[in-house]
């Protein structure tokens, strides 16, 4: 009850209705980030709005029917792998594998991109997604929640667990579902160098954010469901496409919308 309150009094703000229906505001705010950033204690996002749940396979046909470009036998394979969209049955036919509601997969960061930028939308940043992947059902920062971190734990135990559709979980603080335990999602620099030790340090970015030297540059080493997202991004390239790998849009908003 308190979770519905607490969603129903943010949702119903003024600055709230000033995005499409499928999307949700998301407050600025900051929080300190799961890696040590050399110089910056803690994150600062400002506000942005996300849509409220992942892009369906719905969605995404009828952009690549539209735009016959990122059809599954057109694409080129510098923007996606030879497995882009392998589970549907056609070009602009979803078949008996994917139902229209599950969230779209097996799509590149590159075709997500070019989705969002159709919708006049964005990636969201990893700033951005991870700062709303803290949020549990009743607080915008509950990274330890511990019935999130019950669900994550049991979505990473089984990876290839069949993908259910999308808005099976209760929304979080922010107004948001399917955050955990669907699939995991693309952000727009999932590919950035974070500096995790010492600016001085000169291995080469990225390079404690793998097996033991990554809790060197941890600031909370117990959190393993942040340690795993961090590490899947790293593992990515542009052009790959994995069967639990989809996204959601975000977008700017405009000066003073999110008083």
């Amino acid at each position: 009850m308190i979770a519905t309150l607490a969603t129903l009094v943010f949702a119903s703000s003024a600055w709230a209705q000033r995005v499409a229906p499928d999307m949700r505001l998301v407050r600025a705010g900051s929080y300190r980030p799961f890696y040590r950033i050399a110089g910056r204690d803690r994150v600062t996002v400002r506000a942005f709005a996300m849509e409220s749940r992942p892009v369906t396979n719905a969605r995404f046909l009828a952009f690549v029917t539209s735009d016959a470009r990122w059809q599954r036998s057109r694409v080129r394979r510098l923007f996606a792998d030879a497995d882009y969209l392998a589970h549907w049955s056609g070009d602009i036919s979803l078949g008996p594998d994917a139902r229209a509601e599950q969230p779209v997969t097996r799509v590149s960061w590159f075709a997500a991109r070019a989705y969002c930028k159709a919708q006049g939308r964005r990636l969201p940043t990893e700033d951005e997604w991870e700062y709303v992947a803290r949020a549990s059902r009743t607080s915008p920062d509950a990274p330890r929640d511990a019935s999130t971190t019950a669900r994550i734990l049991a979505w990473y135990a089984h990876p290839l667990a069949p993908i259910a559709d999308v808005g099976a979980s209760q929304p979080d603080y922010w107004g948001l579902q399917d955050v955990h335990g669907l699939v995991w999602e693309w952000v727009e620099d999932f590919n950035s160098a974070l500096v995790v030790t010492d600016s001085r340090d000169n291995q080469g970015p990225g390079v404690g954010r793998f097996c033991g030297a990554a809790s060197a540059g941890a600031r909370d080493v117990g959190d393993y469901v942040a340690f795993m997202r961090y590490a899947f991004r790293q593992s990515l390239r542009g052009s790959y496409t994995v069967r639990n790998l989809g996204f959601r849009c975000a977008a700017d908003i405009t000066e003073g919308e999110h008083r």
